[in-house]
């Protein structure tokens, strides 16, 4: 089974602002070094947001986490995957 298989989408307000900032950095090709001085922040606070990241989304690597972005609808890479779609509802209520 592979690492994606076993993630849960979490939910909004698991990932804060900035953590959703960051995925999109990591997923625009930008080092750590790159994402805090485009945040205006220490790359030390950029490295704890990508191990909370990771950590949040059970992934183990940046590439990783770059499949999860795209397969939850968190980021869009040249408008591919940019349409979120509406969450499933059952038939059954």
């Amino acid at each position: 089974m592979s690492d994606i298989d076993t993630q849960t989408n979490p939910t909004q307000s698991a990932l804060s602002d900035r953590e959703l900032q960051v995925i999109e950095l990591v997923t625009a090709g930008l080092t750590n070094e790159q994402i805090a001085l485009e945040l205006e922040i220490s790359k030390r606070t950029v490295d704890n947001h990508i191990s909370n990241i990771l950590t949040k989304t059970e992934t183990q690597n940046r590439v990783a986490l770059v499949r999860w972005a795209l397969q939850w609808g968190k980021v869009c890479i040249d408008e591919v995957n940019c349409c979120v779609l509406p969450p499933y509802k059952s038939s059954e209520a």
